[in-house]
């Protein structure tokens, strides 16, 4: 990763109010970048982006991804190099409760930032964020690689696998190799696994439940204990977009496509498991209850295939999954113990960034 290459780069991150938008919004103005989010405003106090104090430290848009209006005219005003589209309807169960906000929001949303890069002459990459759940879950023992079918039988599913398609059809429609106006623009899809993380505090979201479970002393009660997941600290996943996105600037059409981000081969763990390794990090008795009502059907085993990004990016994951869990327990007891949470963010992002340097 090339620290140098960011500085004065004048990026747009859509979803930044989010969990990883908040991160990855932060660690680009470290990396003196000039940064502009999009996206609807907090809805809650208990956001990381308030928690990082963020509304002061870049520039923020509040508007709807849906509105193409609106999309158009953050766009052109911001007139970025680079646009990262993480603005999203994230939950799976949430998807079941509200299906057409999911896909008007993850489907529409991707054609409206797509569309307004059209008319953006500025923009030489773009890098749309989907999900590890894009692929037709199978149920295969085997990891996922990015050429494997697309699908989802869930709504929230369903729809990222729209929003690859959709990626697709505008890069080869409009954007690759100068078959647009523009001379072509470098597009690419990137697909994590389940990402852990300080900052998180999303319900129907397994750790942000267990703290929240921890701070009123009761257990959690689990969905699917032995559902297998690739888990991975946030910051894993965020410098895999980083990486590509440099290689979009640089390189063009050569890195267009999809990537996965992901565990390194044989970390993928259990719910149960993750459960376990985080009360003992925080020094609580694992307590945790099956929930006997299946709200609705859920996959057993989804694992993805990362060599690609291995081997042409030259990215791999530097830590474990017990380390990605270490800290993110490590952020939570700082928010327990009412230490400075903007503090241990940048602690953390610094210890990283020495392990990858």
């Amino acid at each position: 990763m090339d620290f140098n290459f960011w500085r004065n780069k004048r990026v747009l991150i859509t979803g930044h109010t989010g969990f990883k938008g908040s991160w990855l919004a932060l660690w680009l103005r470290n990396l003196g970048a000039s940064v502009t989010g999009y996206a609807l405003p907090p809805t809650s106090t208990q956001t990381l982006f308030n928690t990082l104090g963020l509304d002061t430290k870049i520039t923020s848009l509040f508007g709807d991804i849906s509105d193409l209006a609106s999309v158009r005219d953050a766009v052109v005003s911001v007139d970025p190099e680079i646009i990262v589209h993480m603005a999203a309807q994230p939950l799976v169960q949430d998807s079941f409760h509200n299906p057409y906000e999911t896909f008007s929001t993850n489907v529409m949303g991707t054609v409206n930032i797509l569309e307004a890069v059209r008319f953006c002459s500025s923009v030489r990459a773009v890098v749309v964020v989907t999900t590890d759940k894009c692929y037709q879950n199978n149920e295969w023992i085997w990891p996922y690689r990015e050429n494997d079918r697309l699908g989802g039988d869930d709504p929230y599913s369903s729809s990222k696998a729209c929003a690859e398609l959709v990626t697709h059809s505008f890069y080869q429609s409009f954007f690759e190799k100068g078959s647009s106006t523009l001379g072509g623009v470098a597009v690419a899809t990137v697909r994590a696994g389940n990402v852990i993380g300080g900052g998180d505090w999303a319900k129907n979201r397994l750790l942000p439940d267990l703290v929240r479970s921890i701070e009123l002393g009761q257990e959690i009660t689990l969905r699917n204990p032995n559902a297998t997941r690739p888990w991975q600290f946030v910051l894993e996943p965020l410098r895999g977009y980083l990486v590509l996105a440099q290689r979009l600037f640089e390189d063009g059409h050569d890195f267009s496509g999809g990537w996965n981000f992901g565990p390194s081969a044989g970390e993928a763990r259990t719910v149960k498991w993750v459960v376990g390794a985080m009360c003992n990090a925080l020094g609580v008795e694992s307590k945790w209850g099956t929930d006997k009502e299946q709200y609705f059907p859920e996959k057993q085993v989804l694992c993805l295939d990362i060599s690609k990004a291995e081997n042409k990016l030259q990215w791999k994951p530097v830590l474990s999954v017990g380390e990605g869990v270490r800290l993110t327990a490590d952020w939570y007891s700082t928010y327990f113990s009412g230490e400075n949470l903007y503090d241990k963010a940048q602690e953390q992002i610094l210890s990283y960034e020495s392990l990858i340097r």
